[in-house]
């Protein structure tokens, strides 16, 4: 998070279908690629901003989202 309160940019991630967000308890947001659970070359938290990556989906938002 920045010093403004707002969450930094994931890049990629954060059109992706498989990004989750994971609030902590101290009010910071982190992005987590649920590619990682099956497949071991996708890190569980990636560096941001994600510029490029080969199990990009694109998430695919529905009207009232």
């Amino acid at each position: 998070m920045s010093a403004s309160g707002s969450r930094q940019t994931a890049g990629l991630c954060d059109r992706c279908l498989h990004q989750r967000l994971v609030p902590n308890s101290r009010g910071s947001v982190f992005s987590l690629c649920e590619r990682s659970r099956d497949d071991p070359r996708y890190p569980r938290y990636p560096r941001l901003p994600v510029l490029r990556c080969p199990g990009f989906e694109p998430r695919v938002e529905r009207a009232g989202d």
